[in-house]
Formats: C-alpha cells, sequence, structure tokens
C-alpha cells in the first residue's frame, strides 16, 4: 500500500468516523447520560474503519494485511490525538470539559496539576481505545471483500 493510499484512507477514516459520531450522538440523546456520547463514539469507531476497511480491501490485501492497517491505524491515532488537543486547548469547549468532569466525579478541590494530567490520561485511553477499535473494525472489514482471482 503506498503513502498516499493510507493517507486517503485514514482521511476517510477519520471524516467517517466524526460523521457517524455527529449522526448517532444526536440518535442517542434521548439516553440524556454521558455514556450515550461514550456509546455513539464506540460505534462510529467501529463502524466507520469497517466501512473504510471494506472499501480499501483490495488496496490493503497487496501486501501484508497487518503491515497495511497498521500504517492507517496508527496514521488516525495521531490525527485524533491532534484533534483531542485541540478540543480541549480551545477555550470555548474547554469549560464544558470541565463541568462535564466536574458531573461525572466530586472534582471540586482539584488543582490546575490535577485537570492536566487527568485529560492527558483521558487522551491517552482514547486514542489507545481508538488505535484497538479502528485495527479489529479495519481487519474485519478487509476479511469481508474477497480478493480478485488473477
Amino acid at each position: 500500500m503506498k503513502f498516499s493510499d493510507v493517507i486517503v484512507a485514514t482521511s476517510s477514516l477519520v471524516l467517517a468516523g466524526f460523521l457517524l459520531d455527529f449522526v448517532l450522538k444526536g440518535i442517542f440523546v434521548i439516553l440524556n447520560s454521558t455514556m450515550s456520547e461514550l456509546l455513539a463514539w464506540i460505534i462510529a469507531i467501529l463502524v466507520a474503519s469497517l466501512i473504510v476497511g471494506y472499501v480499501f480491501a483490495l488496496k490493503i490485501q497487496d501486501e501484508s494485511r497487518t503491515r497495511a492497517i497498521g500504517g492507517i491505524v496508527v496514521l488516525s491515532g495521531f490525527a485524533l490525538m491532534l484533534f483531542l488537543m485541540v478540543w480541549i486547548a480551545n477555550p470555548i469547549a474547554n469549560p464544558w470539559v470541565k463541568d462535564s468532569l466536574e458531573n461525572l466525579f466530586n472534582a471540586n478541590g482539584w488543582t490546575n496539576y490535577d485537570w492536566s494530567a487527568y485529560l492527558a490520561v483521558a487522551v491517552m485511553l482514547e486514542v489507545v481505545v481508538a488505535l484497538v477499535l479502528s485495527f479489529i473494525g479495519l481487519y474485519v472489514g478487509s476479511m469481508l471483500k474477497k480478493p480478485k482471482k488473477t
């Protein structure tokens, strides 16, 4: 798989993931809980990676499947980490993050260091979970399409 194919597959994965996440959050808003956002995020990553794995299956099957999928997953992990760091640093989104965390936990006495440490751990956990789910989805999606007979 050429690097340009990896970039196109990664951008497709990220774009499909964000669009599906947006739609699923709108559907799951009736659950009215923070778990609905997490559920929408997990389903969006799995479905988007299944779709991208199926669409790029022939390119993935040209070389080692795990190597091609690994390139897509690592590049999408960097894109997700960049998005999360920009989102947390956003002055409009940051108070919303702080309020939602205060509702989840008893975080009234947390210092700035506590907040930064928690956000760093949260970003790394989200990226690791996204990497695992994307790898599984891409692998299964690429297995759904049979290779061409030559």
